[in-house]
């Protein structure tokens, strides 16, 4: 007798060959039935011997298609009904939309076989692709997943391809990108005025050329448009960073293969993998030297970031111009990533001399994700091409909830069932541009998935333009808006991701954070969960002259902590860096500035301590890009070293435990004065810190710490903290996929939502 098994499938199981691979595999066991995309996965009906059946559910479980994540199972057994054969069905888009958009995926290796070998006939073609890689998320415009919901819907598939399409036993099967040169999008190069240079091959032979001569070139990839120049050519990298008003801030390079990364960047069999990886993105790595590559490509950083190419498109330049490039993001400084060709005719034409562009629309943007390993796996620091908009799967149902971040690093947070889904990263909210694409990824998102939020959260700081706009689309909405503080959120978001209901401890140390006190926030100890938190401990506060000035001026952060200890005296001490940095009058304002705390407001950043360090040791005074100073301190630390100076927990009844950094201070001065080499003096900071973070672990005695916040992107504080930690018996909770930095807490400002909501419900 025979049975009839219902499953559906969720997850990301659209976009990565489910369907044909559910197709050939019932086919292959003599099953009956039907497979189809419907808005929340893929639903499927086999009937047959119940043996075979059997046979089926576990190979769908363990043999699904390499880039699928099966995150939810439902199934029953049922009599019969007759099928004949086996059918993938025309999608269903009725219910409530759930399914997993992938995001793009790098070029397989089939594929890039296939443009390379001349008798194929998609020799040279730049938008190449199958089940197994290519667009996903950012041609995607309604779900599910099908061809007419996708920018290529006006592009119909010729002879070839439909036959390929159509073909359950070809890899194109159901591919719903595919296309050839007969019925594909076209290249095209055109000057900065828009007329047209070539078309088709020549284009990118055009482009070629543009950048050996030592051009400027804008090319349209996946996401948006890269800004690229040959990295060996110092004046063609010097015009790019005037051109770009980006002065010091490291440019991040695309090179063909493993080999050429090897030649200039040490390669572990780890950060192999992640190069060679699907997600394809820009790793971190130490550089080799300073020879291979234009001194203007990262100055004095001892990393450098790379890339492969993770487009037909990349891999044909790539070779094309036989040169590593440099890729940065097609934008002014500030400013979201031009998506459209004649958007970034008007924005970047300043910039470029020739434009490589295609007929592909983009739907929405997706810059470049950058990755590091540290301890011993990947870290995620800015999550976008290759891993948004995957979700954080959560432990219940959540309520819809949306979240808009903070102000640096944005990105939106929306819940969906038992999914967090995170948006790309969209950048710091400093302009009309990075407010309008702010604006564009949540209403995409709301629109993607039908979802009505019944609250919006948003970050503490009352002047944030994302916590401004909450609060008016929640009266405009007419749902209710939460406050969620900053580092609280932090913490929340390392907690999430790692499945954690808490309580922990969040060692939530960044540069900036709006406390519950109206003080800047920045090195705390918060003991809590997504229900609440209580300030265990903090950095001892200074205050930071001048305010926002102080955070690109390290040298005002050492002249505030030195007034702090010192009090005026400091200001005298002509032996400092940071002191002869300042004209004697610019002390004397300073000074004032000190003794009132008029335009210096009081602070316990860890950031901003990193900042003062730096500029006693003499390494940066001024910054102009977030975090320099705190990048050159550690890449300046000796690792050999493993000294550290006191830095004691003072507890006080009824109040926060205090990290006193004084006697810190005083060693290094001391150290300063016997003449003891920078390189060791920044390693004990670092040991110093690893130190008070112990100790004041070992007082809350909470069983988990979360180390979160933008200061856990500096991996020897990374490395050794969870070392420490660990080796004293403590759980020790990481970030992986989620950037421990602000691009992160919008999964945080999500879950504490979620128990405000039940609390409210509760109570109600």
């Amino acid at each position: 007798m025979g049975k009839r098994l219902r499953m559906e499938i969720r997850g990301a199981v659209q976009g990565v060959g489910f369907r044909p691979f559910v197709y050939r595999l019932a086919t292959s066991l003599g099953l009956s039935g039907w497979v189809l995309n419907d808005i929340r996965g893929v639903f499927l009906e086999v009937e047959g011997d119940p043996e075979q059946l059997s046979a089926f559910r576990e190979r769908v479980l363990s043999e699904a298609p390499a880039r699928a994540r099966i995150q939810g199972l439902n199934e029953s057994w049922l009599d019969p009904i007759g099928y004949e054969g086996f059918q993938i069905r025309t999608s269903d888009a009725k219910g409530t939309k759930t399914v997993l958009i992938l995001p793009d995926i790098a070029t397989c290796q089939d594929c890039l076989t296939e443009i390379l070998d001349p008798e194929n006939r998609r020799y040279l073609y730049p938008f190449t692709n199958c089940t197994n890689c290519g667009p996903r998320f950012t041609i995607v415009r309604d779900l599910p997943y099908d061809r007419p919901n996708t920018t290529m819907r006006g592009f119909a598939l010729c002879q070839e391809c439909r036959a390929e399409y159509e073909n359950p036993l070809d890899r194109r099967f159901h591919a719903q990108p595919t296309a050839c040169p007969a019925c594909g999008p076209q290249l095209a190069a055109w000057t900065r005025s828009g007329e047209v240079l070539a078309r088709g091959d020549e284009a990118l032979a055009v482009a070629a050329d543009v950048l050996l001569r030592g051009d400027v070139l804008a090319c349209k990839g996946l996401g948006g448009f890269h800004l690229m120049c040959d990295a060996r050519n110092e004046a063609a990298v010097g015009r790019l960073r005037a051109r770009k008003a980006r002065e010091d801030k490291p440019f991040a390079l695309m090179v063909r293969d493993l080999a050429a990364a090897r030649s200039l960047a040490e390669i572990s069999p780890a950060a192999a993998a992640l190069l060679e990886s699907a997600e394809a993105p820009i790793v971190l790595l130490p550089r080799l030297g300073e020879e291979a590559v234009a001194r203007a490509v990262a100055p004095g950083r001892p990393e450098l970031g790379l890339m492969l190419p993770a487009t037909p498109l990349h891999h044909l330049l790539l070779r094309a111009a036989s040169a590593p490039l440099v890729a940065t993001s097609g934008n002014l400084s500030e400013e979201p990533i031009c998506t459209d060709e004649l958007e970034a005719l008007s924005r970047l034409a300043g910039m470029v001399d020739v434009f490589l562009v295609h007929d592909r629309p983009i739907e929405r943007h997706a810059d470049d994700s950058v990755v590091r390993i540290a301890a011993g796996a990947p870290r995620v620091l800015r999550r976008a091409r290759g891993y948004a908009p995957l979700p954080v799967p959560v432990a219940e149902e959540l309520p819809v909830i949306l979240a808009v971040g903070a102000h640096m690093k944005t990105a939106v947070a929306l819940s969906v069932g038992r999914h967090v889904f995170l948006s790309q990263h969209i950048g710091d909210l400093e302009t009309p541009e990075a407010m309008n694409a702010f604006r564009r990824v949540i209403a995409d998102f709301l629109r993607l998935y039908e979802a009505r939020p019944a609250l919006i959260a948003h970050d503490l700081h009352p002047g944030y333009p994302s916590t401004l706009w909450a609060e008016e689309w929640a009266v405009e909405h007419g749902i209710p808006s939460l406050a969620v503080q900053h580092h609280h959120a932090h913490l929340v978001s390392c907690l999430a991701e790692n499945g954690a209901p808490g309580p922990a401890l969040g060692v939530t140390w960044d540069g900036t954070g709006y406390g519950t006190d109206g003080t800047v926030w920045g090195g705390e100890f918060l003991r809590g969960d997504a229900g609440g938190f209580t300030r265990f401990a903090h950095l001892r506060p200074f205050r930071l002259p001048g305010g926002e000035a102080a955070v690109r001026e390290p040298r005002r952060a050492a002249l505030a902590v030195l007034f702090e200890v010192f009090g005026g005296d400091a200001l005298s001490r002509e032996d400092l860096p940071p002191v002869r940095a300042f004209s004697p009058n610019e002390r004397t304002l300073l000074a004032q500035m000190l003794e009132t705390g008029l335009n210096a407001p009081l602070t316990t950043s860890a950031g901003r301590l990193f900042d003062a360090v730096a500029a006693l040791l003499g390494l940066s005074q001024r910054t102009r890009y977030e975090g320099q100073a705190a990048m050159a301190l550690e890449a300046a630390a000796d690792p050999r070293e493993d000294a550290a100076w006191p830095l004691p927990l003072v507890l006080r009844e009824g109040a926060p435990a205090l990290l006193d950094w004084e006697p810190l201070l005083r060693a290094l001065l001391e150290d300063l004065k016997r003449g003891v080499n920078a390189g060791r003096l920044a390693a004990r900071f670092h040991n110093s810190l690893v130190d008070g973070i112990a100790r004041t672990a070992e007082a809350a005695g909470e069983a988990h710490v979360a180390l979160t916040g933008g200061c856990f992107q500096n991996r020897l504080l990374l490395e050794r903290a969870a070392e420490r930690l660990s080796a004293l018996g403590f759980t020790v909770l990481l970030h992986r996929e989620v950037p421990p930095n602000d691009g992160g807490i919008s999964l945080g400002q999500v879950l504490a939502g979620a128990l405000y909501l039940k609390h409210l419900h509760r109570i109600g």
